[in-house]
């Protein structure tokens, strides 16, 4: 660019040249009509060419250096160019009703769907989603949120209605056979318990301390003296323990009679239990009790501490972004694309929201722009407009002096004629 610039400013100055050798030619010439008519034509041009120099130099300094009136214009009216130049931004080429327009007739939603399909696939993508995932697990603050989970457990457990689950509880009692489970394992204990030698010393030890201690008269203490004469510890305890196993076996026995009876008992206990209302109260006040004792938030933390970890692990897998990201990506972008009413909004709210930031920020171009030409300084400024329009102006002086120079000939001609 710089190379085209300077040529046309040689050519301008070889045509002022060209114009004064011309006229200085033409001076010692013998007379005649073609010398009058070429020096007049050299002599316009020169005069043209001279005039034009003076006005394209006279637009960014003095000519020569002399400081005439009325030079020297971009130097000097820095701040009324500038003023111009901004009002003719903000009032005529960039309006906020022409921005408004141009935003208008763009399809946003459609080049941000472009953008999103060729981009969702790229690394920098998967690395930048991958990232925030994982920045947004980081922030997630535990200590905080472990108080809150905790309440929010407690109110939640207070609030379930033990009389919805009592009676299910009661029902799979029966209906998984528990209370004949826990009554063979009742008869299980007492058997082992019972054919123990240390629990035959201790009943047959129990029975001869409670017939000792019996008070009768007469015949009856008599009977009582001779009977306790011919037992002893061993034998009464072996007595009562055959008495208990015997008894225990008896009701191992499905058929017998007996357990049925208990088992019956049982279970209309049980089915009792479902109406009593004083069994509900105790149930409450009992898991009231338990849930007041309960301190969770520890354990909250923990988890949450371990399910903190092993989501950042899961998302720094190799295949987390292919298989599980893209796919939720790719899925709810195309049911997007295929909903017009949605994409209408989208458009709509996109459009909105540029038009606001235009219509609150207009204002901010012109004082743009003032900003980055207050940065240089006047020699620079001046400098740089005309290292950039001076091509054009260059090609004034280059005219003044080739129409000088034809306008010169033909007044020439036009005077030498009449």
């Amino acid at each position: 660019m710089e190379k085209p610039k300077k040529n046309t400013r040689h050519l301008a100055t070889i045509s002022l040249a060209v114009m004064a050798a011309g006229f200085l030619i033409t001076i010692p010439l013998e007379p005649s009509i073609w010398k009058t008519i070429l020096q007049g034509g050299f002599e316009a041009g020169l005069v043209g060419g001279l005039a034009d120099w003076f006005a394209v130099t006279a637009l960014f300094r003095h000519p020569l250096g002399v400081p005439i009136p009325h030079t020297a214009l971009l130097p000097k009216n820095r701040e009324k160019i500038t003023g111009k130049i901004i009002s003719m931004l903000e009032n005529d080429w960039l309006t906020k009703e022409s921005i408004r327009a141009k935003i208008n007739s763009f399809q946003i939603s459609e080049k941000l769907f472009e953008l999103a399909e060729k981009e969702m696939e790229s690394e920098a993508a998967k690395k930048n989603i991958i990232s925030l995932l994982q920045h947004f697990i980081k922030l997630i603050d535990i200590p905080k949120i472990a108080p809150i989970l905790e309440k929010e457990i407690k109110v939640r457990l207070q609030e379930i209605d033990i009389k919805n689950y009592l009676p299910l509880l009661i029902d799979q009692i029966s209906l998984r056979k528990y209370d004949e489970k826990a009554l063979d394992y009742v008869l299980k204990e007492v058997d082992e318990w019972a054919k123990r030698d240390s629990t035959k010393y201790r009943l047959g030890g129990m029975a001869v301390e409670m017939i000792e201690n019996i008070k009768a008269d007469g015949f009856m203490q008599f009977a009582l003296r001779s009977f306790s004469s011919l037992v002893n510890e061993e034998k009464l305890g072996n007595i009562i323990q055959s008495l208990i196993v015997k008894g225990v076996d008896s009701f191992r026995d499905p058929n017998n009679q007996n357990r049925q009876t208990l088992l019956l008992h049982i279970h209309q206990k049980l089915e009792s239990l479902k109406s009593d209302e004083k069994v509900y109260e105790e149930l409450e006040h009992f898991r009231t009790q338990i849930i007041d004792r309960w301190h969770l938030e520890e354990k909250i933390v923990e988890l949450l501490t371990e399910i903190q970890k092993k989501a950042l692990d899961f998302t720094g897998e190799p295949n987390f972004y292919d298989k599980y990201v893209l796919p939720i990506i790719a899925n709810n972008l195309g049911k997007l694309k295929a909903d017009q009413e949605k994409v209408q909004q989208l458009e709509t709210w996109l459009k909105k929201q540029i038009v606001s930031f235009v219509d609150h920020n207009h204002s901010k171009i012109g004082t743009l722009v003032k900003e980055n030409l207050d940065k240089l300084d006047t020699k620079t400024l001046t400098h740089m407009i005309e290292t950039n329009v001076g091509k054009d102006l260059q090609w004034i002086r280059v005219n003044g002096a080739v129409c000088g120079f034809l306008i010169g000939l033909i007044l020439v001609g036009i005077k030498a004629l009449f």
